[in-house]
């Protein structure tokens, strides 16, 4: 572990030198493992946060109250420690830069899409959705680069409070560009509509939920 980053109150980003590390692609996720002192194991999967140029693997991770493996990522874990992950993981939410994409996130499923951010920001647009400016992940960078931000309970930066509409979404979308969604259950179906509205196809939508570990 090289860094650990509390950039929000409920969450911590943690800033690995993994060794032979597979270059991964944007969109991709690592799993970490747990493993106790009388051998009881738990594990989670967290989307990269970095540039796949990045020489260390960044992971986001929202702390969830009963979360076994992100409370200990978010209250324990130190520079200098070591974890066990394995990846990168997965194809179908990938982006390798070369084509227009529109990412739309809710919470911390802007993660993924900060790398593709991150890799072509030319290519690549952004719309996220959060309940409270506070809970944004990399805020920064995401008002940096423009993205559509909507904050469903405040107003913020000159919007008013609410969720994303579809008419928000029509100059970000180029036709023939690859859409892809990442939140909760809840959120990605609403998210998906709202492109199937502004007539993106449903082949050119790609999907990622999230939630707690049953």
């Amino acid at each position: 572990m090289v860094a650990v980053r509390h950039d929000t109150p409920r969450s911590v980003t943690l800033r690995l030198d993994v060794p032979d590390r597979v270059r991964h692609l944007s969109g991709q996720h690592y799993v970490v493992r747990l493993t106790a002192e009388d051998g009881y194991r738990a594990q989670r999967s967290y989307s990269v946060a970095s540039a796949p140029d990045d020489p260390l693997l960044e992971l986001f991770v929202e702390r969830l109250e009963d979360g076994e493996v992100s409370s200990y990522l978010a209250d324990v874990v130190v520079p200098g420690d070591e974890l066990e992950v394995r990846g990168p993981i997965g194809g179908w939410f990938a982006w390798n830069g070369s084509a227009p994409a529109l990412g739309v996130g809710g919470g911390s499923g802007v993660v993924p899409l900060i790398s593709m951010l991150r890799h072509s920001s030319d290519n690549f647009h952004v719309a996220v959705s959060v309940r409270t400016a506070e809970d944004l992940p990399y805020a920064n960078e995401l008002t940096a680069a423009n993205a559509l931000i909507a904050v469903t309970r405040e107003d913020f930066r000159g919007r008013g409070a609410g969720r994303l509409t579809a008419q928000e979404l029509v100059p970000l979308y180029t036709p023939g560009a690859t859409c892809y969604v990442c939140g909760s259950a809840a959120f990605a179906e609403a998210a998906s509509m709202l492109l199937l509205d502004i007539g993106v196809p449903t082949e050119d939508i790609r999907v990622e939920r999230f939630g707690p570990s049953g």
